[in-house]
């Protein structure tokens, strides 16, 4: 088929870029200063443990942005790269779709157009929320994309949300030296996480010196010369805090400004998401939408597989996302990531179900990186013995959360893992020790 890609996304220096969101002010940014910073953090902290002796090491933020921007440069290249290869015409440019999918094509320099297609995919992604009391400045109160362009360390951060943004954003600053404090308006931290993991990522943060102010509601926020004054609401009344910046992270909502004619006949809901069926089809006929601006988690995986799904159905082929097994990963240290159901989702479901955990204190591997901070946790089902949910705080609990994956997708039992052989001495052995748990048959860690 003949595709055109209509992408609007302008940088900060001006420039236009293909990859929207995640690759240039999201994901790869994130954990290009994430992965910097806790390099940093170990050579402060850790190395001497290792009889590593260096002089007391000092950040270089020019060149650590510097990086990232390399990294940036590099990804969103290849793709331009890619819809070359592809024979895919990349318009960049403001896209509004009409009645009768046409699309209105306004170019960044040009006149606008209209284009007639057979099939459209709508894939406009999302953007910050802004607050009435905190308006964004670009330079005291910032939002998500002017955390990660700081050029220098603050001597204090406040962060509002704590979700995956503000806490990936907290932990950045936090290793370099910065003062971090985190408002919550909920009562519990990481609602969505399995208690037992949130218990102890909770626990690691507040080790690392993140402050993290639960039931915390923000009633003012004023940037002044020096910073941002910030008041806020909690049990035991009005609070104060003054910081050098401000990151606003209390979500994302859909990126559908001006981008549908009402014309065009598509539902939007009252939070601007388009309404779409299992397979990403709007109410019109040959009209998909996918990633942020449709229902389920904001997350770039699952929008990528929502696009194949969608191209392969325009195709004529059979294809499904199957929305059960997304995983989610939050990439702080320690990593958190999950799949499946929580331990309380399961409860409340009224499915009888029985639970197993390892904690990477007794896995050799962590021990010899240094970094025994959490555990594995599997939830099964009593009947089966389906794997219903597997939750991980610890190192590289973003590779690991992969078996889990691929073997819930397959709807495999919690047997099925305790039969695979790990390689020893490895991380992932603490996956096997948690399936083995959970029938009390755990080899290096006293069972229930």
């Amino acid at each position: 088929m003949k595709v055109a890609c209509i992408d609007e996304w302008k940088n900060k220096d001006g420039k236009n870029a293909f990859g929207g969101t995640c690759l240039n002010a999201g994901c790869i940014p994130s954990k290009a200063l994430l992965e910097s910073s806790e390099l940093f953090y170990r050579a402060t902290h850790e190395f001497k443990k290792h009889g590593i002796k260096i002089s007391a090491p000092e950040i270089d933020v020019a060149a650590m942005q510097k990086r990232k921007a390399g990294i940036v440069r590099q990804l969103t290249g290849g793709i331009a790269g890619l819809l070359k290869a592809n024979k895919i015409e990349g318009l960049q440019g403001h896209g509004r779709l009409l009645a009768g999918k046409q699309v209105e094509f306004t170019p960044i320099d040009g006149e606008t157009e209209v284009l007639q297609a057979r099939y459209v995919i709508l894939a406009v992604g999302s953007t910050p929320v802004e607050l009435k009391i905190a308006p964004f400045d670009g330079d005291k109160i910032v939002d998500s994309w002017g955390a990660l362009d700081f050029t220098e360390v603050p001597e204090t951060l406040g962060v509002i949300g704590a979700g995956v943004i503000g806490l990936e954003l907290g932990s950045v600053w936090s290793r370099l030296g910065t003062k971090v404090d985190i408002l919550e308006a909920m009562d519990d931290f990481l609602f969505m996480v399995d208690r037992d993991i949130a218990k102890e990522a909770g626990r690691q943060f507040k080790r690392q010196g993140i402050a993290i102010h639960l039931g915390a509601k923000m009633t003012l926020a004023k940037a002044t010369p020096k910073g941002v004054n910030v008041e806020y609401e909690t049990a035991d009344g009005t609070q104060k805090l003054s910081v050098d910046k401000l990151v606003v992270a209390v979500g994302r909502r859909p990126f559908t400004d001006n981008v549908l004619v009402k014309d065009a006949g598509i539902s939007v809901d009252d939070r601007g998401f388009i309404q779409v069926d299992d397979e990403c089809r709007t109410g019109q006929s040959g009209i998909f939408a996918i990633g942020d601006c449709v229902r389920g988690p904001m997350l770039a995986h699952k929008g990528s597989e929502e696009g194949v799904m969608a191209a392969d159905l325009i195709a004529g082929e059979i294809a499904e996302v199957n929305y059960k097994v997304i995983p989610s990963v939050i990439y702080t240290s320690p990593e958190i990531a999950w799949v499946g159901q929580t331990e309380a989702e399961v409860k409340a479901s009224g499915r009888a179900y029985k639970t197993g955990s390892f904690p990477f204190a007794a896995s050799g591997r962590a021990k010899a990186m240094e970094q025994t901070a959490g555990m594995v946790k599997i939830i099964s089902a009593q009947d089966d013995d389906e794997i219903l949910g597997v939750h991980i705080a610890g190192p590289m609990a973003g590779e690991l959360i992969s078996e889990a994956v691929l073997a819930m997708e397959f709807s495999a039992s919690t047997e099925d893992i305790q039969r695979t052989i790990h390689a020893h001495p490895s991380l992932a052995e603490a996956v096997h020790e948690a399936a083995l748990a959970v029938d009390n048959r755990a080899l290096n860690f006293p069972n229930k």
